[in-house]
Parts: structure tokens; sequence; C-alpha cells
């Protein structure tokens, strides 16, 4: 079989013409790990996320299965956020969870939490899921009262994420903004590197000890999620830790980073230039590459690179941008850029009554219960991937030369990258068909919706290897996959190949819907040419197997 290239060229409205190459496989060798599309759960939302031993939240973990489906293995869970770095440990508390809110500091999250024997019954509640637990620096590091609750949490962390739960452990989130965090420093102006690490190994050293007292086992295996740092411009920097010390003790399993692509409230955020910008998104996810590249120059070490949390704006989201059809988009074109830059999984974080949350667990006097739009978008992204559990894939960013900001377009590789397996092509160019774009209430007149037409063509090229390759034959059915809505803007109504996912229908698990065009196909025409027509915010990709030779 000779070796193959994929070409695209694109026509139609607002389409110059431009051809674009992909090659049948690819040697960058980054791999993505199994369950590359994870969660972060605020701490203080975990019990709502995941229910407790007599009351498990089923429709979270419905939700959590459907990835599982497409990725072969259930998303990873880190729980943490802001608050695992105000939580202390009361042995006495009746209930899982006892948070006050100071809304001088937040009005999304309490600040003044403590959690019971109870709360780590929430381990309990999803089977076949991993998951990582967020230990107390900011008032572990500094006080009697926050280093006894770490010396009394680990135990019942033990206990609960034995037999096999146990992703890794973190010690403090966020520590690059102790000193300036908008919700109230913790930590002096003189905060630097070097404190930080000698108070990181004086509790991971701890954790070691008393994780050898009460659950040996664990230590096979045992790491940490690290530096969990916000970003990459903030007081504190990576490089600078490490060159501190702050692996010294090889025990930084994965380098975790955290981002968000703007604020919420911050000045100029929009739907189409914010999130529906492919280069604003390059350019975030480029930061953190930068950054890393310079820690490998330091520690060559084998230390694999994730997003331990990320989201679209942070202060926990806006709506009319963070909960539409919008974020879903983004959401799929920031996991697969990720990817292609290297990124090994990726955690979207949520919290109770988060407005990017992917979906609200329980019904609160604030938010319904619900999926929310940006599932759809972690749906389709899952869908590309396919079952990382049993065949890892590649993910390469196409080039669309001349095609602006609003298009991006991805390959999946298969077979240690010798096998082009799936295409995926966002436009997000938007269309909004509600007032103010705030997907409430509907424009009198819905403007035209443009579309992009693609054309993809596969073409031998000499002087390639490519194992399992095969030249598309005249006449074979190419399955295409939609993500849908009626706009960028939609909070409703909104698939992924025809399927919903809503709490209302099926509590989450998949239901077919009968007003939505499904097992739509494309025909290999006598060039070894196909086209499909993607609208203005879509996404359009062939995840499906469905290949197959048309009869004579």
């Amino acid at each position: 079989m000779k070796p193959t290239t994929l070409l695209c060229s694109l026509v139609g409205p607002s389409a110059g013409a431009g051809q674009f190459t992909v090659s049948s496989s690819t040697s960058d060798g980054k791999e993505v790990f199994d369950g590359y599309v994870s969660y972060s759960i605020e701490l203080s939302s975990f019990p709502d996320f995941a229910g407790n031993n007599s009351h498990p939240n089923t429709f979270s973990d419905n939700l959590l299965e459907n990835l599982g489906h497409y990725m072969g293995s259930k998303p990873y869970i880190r729980v943490g956020g802001n608050t695992q770095d105000y939580a202390l440990y009361d042995a006495s508390l009746p209930y899982a969870l006892n948070g006050t809110y100071d809304l001088r500091r937040s009005g999304d999250y309490p600040t003044t939490i403590f959690i019971g024997p109870s709360y780590f019954e929430s381990y309990n509640a999803w089977k076949h899921v991993k998951f990582s637990h967020g230990l107390n620096l900011g008032l572990g590091g500094n006080s009697s009262r926050g280093w006894r609750s770490l010396q009394d949490t680990v135990p019942l962390v033990c206990k609960a994420l034995g037999k096999g739960k146990l992703y890794a452990w973190q010690y403090g989130n966020e520590p690059d903004l102790y000193s300036t965090s908008a919700q109230g420093p913790v930590r002096p102006s003189s905060w630097d590197e070097a404190t930080y690490v000698e108070q990181w190994l004086n509790g991971t050293r701890m954790v070691k000890t008393l994780i050898e007292e009460h659950c040996p086992e664990l230590l096979n295996g045992y790491g940490y999620l690290a530096p969990a740092f916000g970003g990459v411009n903030n007081r504190l920097k990576a490089p600078k830790a490490w060159a501190a010390g702050i692996n010294s003790d090889k025990n930084i399993e994965l380098f975790s980073t955290h981002n968000y692509i703007s604020g919420a409230a911050s000045p100029g955020v929009t739907l189409q230039d914010t999130l529906l910008n492919h280069a604003v998104t390059k350019r975030s996810v480029d930061a953190h590459i930068a950054e890393y590249t310079t820690l490998r120059t330091q520690d060559p070490s084998e230390t694999p690179l994730i997003f331990g949390e990320c989201n679209s704006l942070y202060n926990q989201g806006r709506p009319g941008l963070s909960n539409t059809f919008g974020a879903a988009l983004w959401a799929v074109d920031f996991l697969l850029y990720s990817a292609s830059a290297g990124f090994k999984r990726v955690h979207l974080h949520m919290g109770t009554d988060y407005r990017y949350a992917s979906w609200q667990p329980i019904a609160t006097n604030r938010t319904t219960i619900g999926t929310k739009a940006p599932y759809y978008g972690n749906i389709a992204a899952a869908a590309f991937l396919g079952n990382l559990a049993k065949q890892p894939s590649t993910v390469v960013e196409i080039s669309l030369p001349g095609r602006g900001n609003y298009e991006s377009a991805y390959a999946a590789y298969t077979r240690a990258g010798t096998t082009l397996a799936r295409l995926i092509v966002l436009n997000m160019h938007g269309h909004n068909t509600t007032v103010d774009g705030a997907g409430l209430v509907p424009l009198p007149e819905t403007p035209a919706r443009g579309a992009v037409n693609y054309t993809f063509t596969i073409a031998a090229v000499a002087g390639m290897s490519s194992a399992g390759a095969k030249l598309p034959i005249p006449g074979t059915v190419v399955g295409i996959q939609r993500l849908w809505a009626n706009g960028s803007d939609a909070i409703t109504g909104i698939t992924w190949d025809g399927w919903s996912y809503n709490h209302e229908l099926d509590e989450g698990r998949p239901v077919r819907l009968k007003n939505v065009t499904v097992w739509e196909t494309a025909v290999i025409d006598a060039d070894g040419g196909v086209t499909i027509t993607v609208p203005h915010s879509s996404a359009i990709t062939n995840p499906r197997t469905l290949i197959k030779r048309l009869a004579p």
C-alpha cells in the first residue's frame, strides 16, 4: 500500500481558495494519556457533584460514563481548587462540609470551610474513577490548625482512595498567587519561590511519613500534581521553583499548570474575539509550552505536562459567554490544540453554580440542575480522540493559511502515529440568534447563517512511511458527525451527532433526538475528494468508523 496524504481545499461563503495538506502519518510522538478529557472539581463542591454512600449523584456519573464510552475510560477527577486552601478538618462535624460565604471575598464559594469524616464518602460514589485530593498548604504551611488538619486528613484520604482509586496528591492550589490573591492574601509580600519550596517540602515529607504509617501500599506510584501555579505571569515562576529544589525528592509525577483564556470581568472580553478565536487560544497555550520548555532544560527528567485546572474565563465564567454553545466550540479547540502542543491530559474546572461548568450537579436557588453547553464540546473532543485505553492518539493541528482566527482543524493519528484516523473542522464564525447574544430572548429576525464548504482529498505522497494507510476509493461512503446548535449564543437545544445528554430526558444518558439529522454521509468522488458543508458556529468530524464501498 502506498503512503498517503490528505489534502483539504476550501470554497464557499467567506472562504478564499486554498489547499491544505494533512500527512497520513506523524512522527511528533505526542500521544495523549488515557482519560485526556478530565475534570477538576472545587473541593467545596465535590459532595454536590459526587453525592455520598446513601445518595450517590447518578446524574454526574452518567455524564462521566458517556465520556468513558468514547475514551475507553472515565475522566480522572482532581478535587481541589481555591477552596482546598481554606478547608480544615473537624472530626466532630456530623455532615460532609460546613462552608461560610464572605461576599467581600467571593460570592461563588465559601472561604471558611470545615470538612468532616463523611466528606470522604464522596470518593465512593463513582465507580472506575481515579482521583487526586487537594491538601491545604494555604493554612497548612503556616498555622498549627492547618498543620493538624494535614495530619488528620491524609489517613482519611488513604482509606478512601485505596484499592486503585488514587490518581495523585496535590499540596496547595495556585501558591504563586498566595501573596496577591483577590480573595485575600495568605502570605506576605516577601513570599518567593525559596520560601514556597521550603514549605512544600516540609508538608509533602510529612505526607509521606503519614502514608508509610497508615497506607504503605500507596507508596508504590506515589506522586504529586505540582506546582499547580495559576499561570505563567504571576509572582512565583515554575522554573525558579524547580531551581529551588521543589522536585528534589523526585515525587512530582505530573507537571501541573493552570490556565484561563481571560477573566469574566476583563475589559473587552467577547464571545467571538476571546473564546471563538483560535489565535487567542493558541497564544495562551503556547505560553505554557514555552515555560515547560525552559523547565525541561533545567530538569530533563520525564515529568509529563498537564493542565490540572483550566476553563474559559476565571472567576467562574460570565453568563452569555461561558455557558453558551460558543464555549462548547472553544472547549473543543482548547482541548485539541493543547493535545497538539504536548499536553497529556486536561482537567476542566467546575463548581456548583459556576457559569463555565459542564454541568450543574444539583438544583440550587441560583441554578437549575442540568447539562450545560460546554459538556457537548467535551463529548465531541472525546469522540474525536477515540478509545485511548485501547489505541492512544496523537493530535496534530492542520495549518489553514489565510483562513483567519475563526477556523481550526485537527487530525488524530493512531498506531504510534502511523495511521491517520480522524479529522475535525471547527467553523467558529459567530452566529447569534438572541438579543445581545445572551442566549435568552430570540431575535425577531434571525440573520442568515453562513457556511464554508470543505473538500478533503487524499493523494499518494512519495517517500513517506505509513503502515495501515489506505487510499480512498471513489464511491466510498464516509460518515459525518456534527456538533450543533442554533447559534453560538445558544444555551439549549445543543446536540452531538443528534444525541442529547440533557438531565430531563434520561438523567444525562444519551437520547437520540428525532428532529436532528444524523447518519449523514459524503461520497468520495472520482478525483478522490469529499466535500462537506460546515455552517458558522458548528463543527464536524468523522470519528465514527462508518466507511464502506457503495455497490456498483
